[in-house]
């Protein structure tokens, strides 16, 4: 079971999980893409159940409700995935708290909240496993990213505590940090409110060129991640470089990386820095 099925690195699990003959609960607010992801799978592997549900998880009350729901039909769930993911582009000072509550409640609450609701399912036998998608901005924090990267932050923390509580229930967790990954998130992404329109943009059309990994490539090395019980996986060298930048360099690598970011964004390469 999965959530942000409809597109990027969510639709290439359930493809590789499809694959692997695994039954599926795909969870996405875009019903029309979901509902397309789920024909696909099924049509390619008629052998496996596909179910879907339509969840917005901005809403507590929508998500508990989805939660229950799954537990109650599926008492044995053998992998959980937190994938979906949202981004605020602008300065603390030019995001609403509104806007910043969002990012929050999609990126952290909700995982917590599906988690917390499915964990008898998951570690009803041994060997379940959860995978929460962080993001290399849960390893470093570039200005402009005060809510994106609280949420990441957040949501690895939460993964090494489960880890550490869950190992002797035989159920594994594993820590996602993409770097630059072929997906949605720009399209989706808000930009804070006072945020010049003409910055914002240009910010955004910069954004989307830092997505370059293929998602395909990223499912498949997180389901290589969860056979191996994998603690902690990096995707991409733009997730890998600046978590070494900043192992090396705890406080000079923030100011490296803006440099380089802008250098190789000047020069239309992808820089090191891009991100889920």
């Amino acid at each position: 079971m999965f959530t942000g099925a409809a597109s990027g690195i969510g639709e290439q699990l359930a493809r590789g999980l499809g694959a692997r003959g695994s039954d599926l609960v795909l969870l996405d607010r875009d019903a029309a893409r979901l509902d397309t992801v789920a024909a696909e799978v099924r049509r390619a592997h008629p052998g496996i159940a596909v179910e879907t549900l339509v969840v917005d998880l901005a809403d507590a009350e929508a998500t508990t409700e989805a939660a229950q729901r799954i537990r109650r039909e599926h008492p044995r769930i053998g992998l959980l995935v937190n994938n979906a993911g949202v981004a605020l582009g602008g300065r603390f000072d030019q995001v609403t708290l509104a806007d910043f509550e969002w990012v929050m409640n999609i990126n952290f609450r909700a995982p917590v909240l599906l988690t917390h609701h499915l964990l008898p399912a998951l570690t009803a036998e041994a060997g379940g496993h959860l995978v929460n998608v962080s993001s290399l901005f849960g390893l470093i924090a570039p200005a402009g990213q005060s809510a994106y990267s609280a949420s990441k932050f957040a949501l690895r923390g939460f993964s090494q505590v489960l880890r550490a509580e869950l190992a002797e229930r035989g159920v594994g967790v594993t820590t996602v940090h993409p770097g630059g990954i072929r997906t949605r998130i720009a399209e989706s992404a808000r930009i804070g409110g006072d945020v010049d329109a003409e910055e914002a943009e240009r910010h955004q059309r910069a954004f989307a060129r830092l997505l370059t990994y293929p998602p395909e490539k990223a499912a498949a090395e997180i389901l290589a991640a969860v056979e191996r019980r994998r603690a902690r996986v990096l995707i991409a060298a733009s997730a890998k470089v600046p978590d070494l930048l900043a192992r090396l360099l705890p406080v000079g690598h923030a100011r490296l990386m803006a440099l380089l970011t802008e250098a190789t964004t000047r020069a239309g390469r992808t820089p090191v820095g891009g991100r889920r």
